[in-house]
């Protein structure tokens, strides 16, 4: 494997890229990383009295996502936003949709896929907004969740080690998305999902976050700029389902995909829970000081992206939490 050719490649891929427009609508927001809520973060979250924290988070959609497969956009609408509250260590209580159609014959497939994704998740929808005099199909999803304990993108610490915790049992249904829920029983998509918040609660995890939009490897970079650190990736974990090829499978958004920043001493514990529930939970890598995320491979190692010199996320001076 040429490592600085998938490093390039990555490096140029519009999953990864596309995630530079968070820094520029954060800054025209004038948003840093001690704004309230914490932006950077899969939810943001907001401390209560009694101890534990309220989360929210949303989901705004690419009308070309909608239009291929408006079911799937809309069961995505829901599964993305639970993912991001589990990813806090929370438990999901209800969502709020935005529905833009032309028409409501236009608007029914992702209606029911939002009405699907909500029963097999076991999250309510709370109500929303429906246009049916937009010139095309588009959709926004909201959620609102609950923690008593947080797993944050801001805690990651040198010599932790990076966990990848996927499910493999599934396929791609569109562009680079894994679609590892489809046929699985309800309880078995809210039972795993429920393995963070026991993560949190248990106080296993230091910090992680949900695999998104930009794979592994956009998602490293964030939380790797959020915390302040650097971190090294093993390619030769990272093991694909069968027939994948590590190039797509390092942008790919899967269904259920987690990286999670946990100490040595709680490795094996870790591993063990997501196992005993089927799901791939690799050590793919370590966090270090520094502010590079490195690609490597034996003894070969490659520079991916220095966030201290051309920002990801743009939020502001990076303080290393671990100082």
């Amino acid at each position: 494997m040429d490592l600085s050719q998938l490093a390039s490649e990555l490096r140029r891929h519009p999953s990864i890229t596309s995630k530079l427009a968070i820094g520029e609508a954060v800054g025209e927001l004038n948003l840093g990383q001690k704004s309230i809520g914490h932006p950077g973060d899969d939810a943001a979250f907001l401390k209560r009295e009694d101890g534990g924290y309220d989360l929210l988070a949303g989901e705004g959609f690419i009308p070309e996502f909608v239009k291929d497969d408006p079911w799937f956009a809309g069961w995505c609408g829901v599964m993305v936003n639970v993912s991001d509250i589990a990813a806090m260590g929370g438990r999901a209580i209800g969502v709020i949709d935005q529905v833009w159609s032309p028409n409501a014959a236009m608007a029914k497939p992702l209606l029911q896929g939002l009405h699907d994704a909500a029963e097999a998740y076991g999250v309510s929808i709370l109500g929303g907004h429906t246009n049916y005099s937009a010139s095309e199909l588009n959709m926004a999803v909201s959620i609102f969740g609950r923690a008593d304990a947080l797993i944050t993108s801001f805690d990651a610490q040198p010599e932790d080690i990076l966990i990848a915790a996927i499910d493999h049992r599934g396929a791609y249904r569109n562009y680079d998305n894994f679609f590892a829920a489809e046929y699985k029983p309800y309880d078995e998509l809210q039972t795993n999902l429920a393995l963070l918040p026991q993560l949190a609660e248990d106080g296993l995890v230091r910090a992680g976050k949900d695999i998104s939009q930009g794979g592994i490897i956009g998602t490293a970079l964030m939380l790797a700029e959020c915390s302040g650190v650097g971190i090294d990736i093993d390619i030769a974990k990272i093991e694909p389902p069968e027939q994948v090829g590590v190039m797509r499978w390092m942008r790919t958004f899967p269904s259920f995909g987690f990286l999670l920043s946990v100490s040595k001493s709680h490795l094996s514990a870790v591993q063990k829970r997501f196992r005993d529930h089927g799901v791939t939970a690799q050590a793919i890598g370590k966090i270090k000081h520094g502010t590079m995320l490195n690609l490597c491979l034996n003894e070969q190692s490659v520079p991916f992206w220095n966030y201290q010199k051309t920002p990801f996320l743009g939020l502001g001076k990076m303080e290393a939490n671990y100082a």
